[in-house]
This record gives C-alpha cells, sequence and structure tokens, in this order.
C-alpha cells in the first residue's frame, strides 16, 4: 500500500486572486455550508462583492435563522490594518451582525482586536476569525479551515 505525502500549499497557488478566485470558490453553497457549520451559522449567500458606497464587501449572506446580515471578508496573506478597517466600514454599511474574516493566517494583535469587538458588543454581536489553510495528498488538494 502506498499512502500519499502530505504537502501544505500556498493559497495564491489555487486562488491568484481574492475577488475573482477565492471568493467565487467560498461562495459555492457546499463551501458556505462548511464555513456555517464552523461558527454555527446557516448561511445563505445574498451577495458576492456587495456595494457599501465605493466599496464592495466579499460575501453578504444571511442567517437563514435570525435572517440577519452576516459579512464575510477574506483575504489570501497574513492579516492586516486595511481588511480590519473594512471589515468595520462593510459591518455598519451593511447593518451586519456576525462578521467572519478569513485570512491565512492572524497576527496576534488582529487576534486581540477581535476578541476585545467581541467583548465589547453586546451578544447580538459576533466576529469571528478564521484561518484557511490548502493541504494537497498525492495528486488531490483538500482544503481545511481552523478558528483562531
Amino acid at each position: 500500500m502506498e499512502f500519499g505525502r502530505l504537502e501544505r500549499v500556498e493559497l495564491r497557488q489555487v486562488w491568484p486572486h481574492e475577488a475573482t478566485a477565492f471568493t467565487p470558490w467560498l461562495a459555492q453553497p457546499e463551501n458556505l455550508k462548511l464555513l456555517g457549520d464552523k461558527i454555527g451559522i446557516d448561511l445563505e449567500l445574498e451577495a458576492q462583492e456587495a456595494n457599501v458606497g465605493p466599496f464592495r464587501a466579499d460575501i453578504l449572506c444571511k442567517d437563514t435563522l435570525t435572517n440577519q446580515w452576516v459579512l464575510i471578508e477574506n483575504q489570501l496573506e497574513r492579516t492586516d490594518h486595511t481588511h480590519l478597517g473594512q471589515l468595520l466600514t462593510y459591518a455598519a454599511g451593511l447593518k451586519a451582525v456576525t462578521i467572519v474574516w478569513i485570512a491565512n493566517r492572524f497576527t496576534s494583535e488582529h487576534r486581540a482586536a477581535l476578541d476585545w469587538l467581541n467583548e465589547i458588543t453586546d451578544s447580538g454581536f459576533n466576529f469571528f476569525g478564521l484561518e484557511v489553510e490548502l493541504w494537497r495528498i498525492g495528486d488531490g488538494c483538500n482544503c481545511f479551515a481552523t478558528t483562531v
């Protein structure tokens, strides 16, 4: 019996661009279901690249149980201040109560910022940070997401 070698794959090898590759992949029903299962919410896609004034949020969903907005912002790199600002701007503009930030890696400062936002907002608001990793086993490619 032969076993395939497990190797980590750089996200940009599979998804060269966030808006045109990763966002459409994530917005597929089966991938939103996996994401929803991870954070405990039943997600229904409302829009990709949702307009927020002159800006565009990556993914806007509805929580099907509460009928409230869920914002998903992704980045294929390490977290940065620009995306943190985008999260807050888009959440305010879209009136989202659940905010999901997906990134390759979270800095300790950005993880602390999400923790702080969860502490200072009431229980109706939820901020999630998810790290996404890609792993290849042999010729296949499997994606695993872990919460931070």
